[in-house]
């Protein structure tokens, strides 16, 4: 039997609908910019107001973002190359992180630094896909909203994320860090990109479990999850949107290619050097693969070809928005000679394979790639 549903929030009451009543806590893709400027001018006014505060006198000092793709159990490879960078005592506290689908997963530990590189390795090397999902019985799935139900994750993440996780972002907010996930809003049909620190800083009762529930809908791929189901009140009215996989729009993102960072810094006098890391958790190569004559076996690999696809224009998109902001790029992404056998999603043996590499090569100083693959510069 299909979930019932609250009626969507039409599109005409799109711009009153606020979570939490909050403004400024996400932003639709496609829409104006003005919200996620304002964020990022508070961001600026916050560090300020923090580094006077630790004795710092003169400009802004230097500053990484971090980008975590989606890509399944794959992020075992992202969660792996942390770990092993923190090893090398170079890794630095990021100023922005950004995670989609499994890097949203990702994305808040990383974003609270190396003491959290234990979780990160816990849950990408002993979990199995029952840790994950519950399988549906066929006829159940066909008429429900997915053909499995994710509420183990759901538990996961709330192991994970609780209230002194909460707190310990939100004192990262104070300092002007930012951290950004994104879900897709089925309804709208946009991208939607979450502060998750100004949620975390909110102290509103229910952010908790808003915060939970966009790591849960970023990571649920449409049909094989069920979405997450979003409340919203506008003048008395109840209405729902529907969140699913962040992927569906993009593999990876940093922020809007329509802000110009370089002339907003110019704008409010925070000229400073800005180093941008993406960590794809996936092999950038075309994977040949011998593709069963059938319904789902075709359909299956034209859709995974679509997502290698988008993956690639999605980093040649943040390379070139980058170059003109002078944002110096560097990637991380899993070699094509990882091979391994990959019996199922959320393979342990797998994952703890791609966890091991990644931080083989984290530990032994990785060679961030300078462009993104196949392009040749002048």
């Amino acid at each position: 039997m299909v979930p019932p549903r609250h009626q969507a929030v039409p599109d005409e009451l799109q711009a009153q609908s606020k979570p939490l009543g909050l403004e400024d806590i996400r932003f639709r893709i496609g829409d104006s910019t003005d919200g996620m400027q304002r964020v990022g001018k508070e961001s600026i006014a916050k560090e300020r107001a923090y580094l006077a505060s630790i004795g710092h006198k003169g400009s802004l000092p230097p500053v990484a973002f971090l980008a975590i793709s989606g890509g399944g159990d794959a992020g075992a490879f992202g969660a792996g190359l942390l770990n092993g960078w923190t090893k090398t005592g170079e890794r630095p506290e990021f100023k922005l992180v950004t995670g989609v689908s499994t890097g949203a997963l990702i994305a808040p530990f990383a974003f609270l630094g190396p003491e959290y590189d234990a979780h990160l390795k816990e849950f990408y090397t002993t979990i199995t896909p029952k840790d994950i999902i519950k399988r549906r019985w066929i006829l159940t799935a066909i008429f429900s909203d997915a053909l499995a139900d994710n509420t183990p994750l759901k538990s996961l993440i709330k192991k994970y994320v609780n209230r002194e996780f909460l707190n310990r972002v939100a004192t990262e907010y104070t300092k002007g860090r930012i951290l950004l996930i994104a879900t897709t809003d089925l309804d709208a049909r946009k991208p939607v990109i979450w502060d998750m620190t100004k949620i975390a800083s909110s102290r509103d009762p229910q952010a908790l479990k808003l915060f939970r529930s966009i790591m849960l809908a970023s990571a649920a791929v449409p049909g094989a999850m069920p979405p997450t189901m979003i409340d919203i009140e506008i003048d008395g009215m109840q209405y729902q949107e529907m969140h699913v996989d962040g992927g569906t729009m993009a593999q990876v993102f940093v922020y809007p290619p329509n802000i110009n960072i370089r002339k907003v810094a110019g704008k409010h006098r925070a000229q400073r050097k800005r180093r941008l890391f993406v960590i794809r958790n996936s092999r950038l190569d075309a994977e040949w693969a011998s593709v069963e004559r059938s319904a789902m076996s075709i359909a299956g690999r034209a859709i995974s070809s679509l997502i290698h696809s988008q993956g690639v224009g999605d980093l040649y998109r943040i390379y070139a928005t980058a170059k003109r902001d002078d944002v110096d790029f560097n990637l991380a992404y899993i070699p094509a000679s990882f091979n391994e056998p990959h019996k199922e999603e959320f393979d342990r043996e797998f994952m703890q394979k791609l966890f091991a590499l990644g931080y083989k090569q984290g530990a032994e100083g990785y060679s961030w790639h300078k462009v993104p693959p196949g392009y040749i510069a002048n």
